[in-house]
């Protein structure tokens, strides 16, 4: 199996988990929420190493510190940290 990619949404009491495989044809699916504490984290990272690849998290910086980043890391884990001011967002002409 190829690479899983993990992004998160992360807030102080809650991160939101989406998923997507390898592969332009990979499938994205949104996996719901755990609670932002080291313990739901670890487990989050369990069950999804299921899947037999390699794990690559990525989320956006913000106030929550970087924690979640060493604790990934730390766990093996590939993490990317985007930089919110460092990434262009898609515009929309109304």
């Amino acid at each position: 199996m190829g690479r899983l990619f993990v992004g998160l949404d992360v807030h102080k009491l809650s991160i939101s988990v989406t998923t997507a495989e390898d592969g332009r044809d990979g499938d994205v699916r949104f996996c719901g929420e755990v609670a932002n504490t080291p313990e739901q984290v670890r487990k989050l990272a369990e069950r999804l190493s299921h899947s037999g690849g390699p794990l690559e998290f990525c989320y956006e910086a913000g106030g929550c510190g970087y924690s979640l980043y060493r604790q990934l890391t730390e766990m093996g884990h590939g993490c990317l940290v985007a930089a919110p001011n460092r990434h262009e967002r898609g515009s929309r002409s109304v």
